[in-house]
């Protein structure tokens, strides 16, 4: 049995759910989200105790994986519409730079237009349900990073759309330049040391 999926999910001031068959739906004060759970999983609203409760139907090891599966959703989704998730980036190198237009965020991390073939700036949509925040807008040197923030209330959109951002130019080792999640650790690497012949 999943010691997970046997803990209750306590509900917030301010947070409603409401199921309809497997549908369990959940609103609070950062916006609402509704998820399917699985067939096997049954999930309770216990309203004296102010908690969900989630319990299994069947003992098949595929149904004892959805129990534990269809409690830890169901609390993210809590905690996404009471709190919300954000996760933030870091843009690294001299010249890097984002800002947003409407719902588009442009990014320019110094690829050109020749290597590309698509301009020295990317324009991603920002998906339906997620904010982004500019909070640096250009990086200084080195060390003086652009940063931008992802904000929602569904943890694996939050973390799906920073993942494609993070991707349009993964950090390099040597010099550290890229973008890099902000608790995120980068091994760097030493350039290779130049040897005089003697002479």
């Amino acid at each position: 049995m999943s010691r997970i999926g046997k803990k209750p999910v306590n509900l917030p001031s301010g947070v409603k759910v409401q199921l309809a068959g497997q549908q369990v739906s959940v609103t609070g004060p950062k916006g609402s989200s509704k998820w399917t759970h699985p067939a096997s999983a049954e999930v309770v609203v216990d309203q004296a105790a102010n908690q969900i409760r989630v319990s299994t139907r069947e003992q098949s090891k595929q149904a004892l994986a959805n129990f534990g599966l269809t409690r830890a959703l169901i609390a993210n989704m809590v905690h996404g519409v009471s709190v919300g998730f954000e996760q933030r980036l870091k843009i690294y190198g001299t010249g890097y730079n984002c800002k947003l237009q409407g719902r588009a965020l442009h990014v320019n991390v110094g690829y050109s237009g020749q290597r590309r073939g698509i301009g020295s700036q990317f324009e991603i949509p920002v998906p339906e349900g997620l904010d982004v925040v500019v909070e640096v807008p250009a990086a200084r040197g080195d060390n003086e990073p652009a940063q931008l923030l992802v904000k929602g209330v569904d943890k694996q959109k939050v973390g799906q759309f920073a993942a494609e951002i993070r991707a349009l130019r993964k950090t390099e080792p040597y010099k550290g330049k890229g973008i890099r999640y902000a608790d995120e650790y980068v091994r760097r690497k030493q350039g290779k040391a130049l040897t005089g012949s003697a002479t």
